[in-house]
């Protein structure tokens, strides 16, 4: 039976829905995924046999829940292999798949969020449609749980927002060192739950010890101000920025696909180009098997890279 217990969470209903259907049905493994993109990430698993884990990344046009979501297969498949889109799927060939179940999950909207879905080597014949019936069910109250844990989720970020002033940039009014880090590591425990697509990017001015030391450091401070301004125009809401060190700024794009993210790179770097402020850009997206730390330096080491360009083109 599933506890009784109220979810405190759409991780802690996963796992239950997951265990309880392993112990009803068997199926070697049971996943909750999300799709994001090109990638179909686990986000949760129980695993009896096929070595997967929470975190795996799979390609979502090889799956088979792309097939069902796209109505060429159906949800429920006692023999995968009678199923021409199935006996297809490049998945078929990374794991060896006798029968599958699977069932949308969706967002508040109505749009796809993931999946919940099992797989088993052998067929299984026993499973019939009222046994998907109570597969489906399950599937719709964690997308219940699901809209409300991102309703919550997003509340947190509005919040955070205006909350924090004791974590603020005096001279920038920016988020802080402290306010970054905070935030890093608060969206890097929400991707692992929910798969959130996020991306870094890290700003260098590139002209500012030469002002300091020609203009004075009230022409400096004037310029980290325009900077400021210059991101600020450049964010969306949901975005985080902060200056994190001297004359280095960093912002977070929160639920940011990769082509977002390069939105959001063009329209910083036209937003300094517009105020006459040369700077080095660098960007990483969040890699779903490494995260946020990983993308940070990567992001920092794209724009030392441009910083380089910059220095050279300066010298011809």
């Amino acid at each position: 039976m599933i506890s009784s217990s109220p979810f405190d969470s759409f991780e802690s209903a996963g796992k239950m829905v997951l265990g309880f259907l392993h112990r009803r049905f068997g199926f070697e493994l049971w996943i909750v995924t999300r799709t994001e993109g090109d990638d179909w990430i686990v986000l949760q698993a129980e695993d009896h046999g096929y070595g997967v884990k929470e975190g795996d990344v799979y390609r979502w046009a090889d799956s088979f829940c792309s097939q069902m979501i796209q109505g060429l297969g159906p949800r429920l498949a006692t023999d995968s292999a009678s199923v021409p889109a199935y006996a297809a799927a490049p998945i078929g060939r990374q794991l060896k798949i006798g029968a599958y179940v699977g069932v949308p999950l969706e967002k508040a909207d109505g749009s796809l969020f993931g999946t919940l879905c099992a797989i088993d080597p052998e067929v299984q014949p026993a499973m019939t449609s009222a046994d998907l019936e109570l597969v489906e069910l399950l599937g719709k109250m964690l997308s219940t749980v699901l809209a409300a844990d991102l309703k919550a989720v997003e509340q947190s970020r509005l919040a955070q927002h205006w909350m924090r002033e004791s974590h603020s940039d005096g001279l920038t009014g920016l988020a802080n060192r402290r306010g970054w880090d905070q935030q890093i590591a608060e969206e890097e425990a929400r991707a692992r739950r929910y798969g959130t697509p996020l991306c870094v990017l890290v700003v260098d001015l590139d002209d500012i010890k030469q002002i300091n030391d020609t203009q004075g450091h009230a022409e400096g401070d004037e310029l980290l101000r325009r900077s400021a301004r210059c991101i600020d125009n450049a964010v969306r809401q949901t975005d985080f920025a902060a200056r994190i060190g001297g004359d280095e700024f960093a912002i977070l794009g929160i639920e940011c696909s990769a082509d977002e993210s390069q939105r959001l790179y063009e329209r910083l770097a036209e937003s300094f180009a517009a105020a006459g402020i040369n700077a080095s850009i660098g960007m990483a997206c969040r890699d779903h098997s490494q995260g946020l730390t990983q993308a940070w330096e990567a992001a920092d080491q794209a724009m030392y890279e441009e910083k380089s360009r910059h220095r050279q083109l300066k010298g011809r």
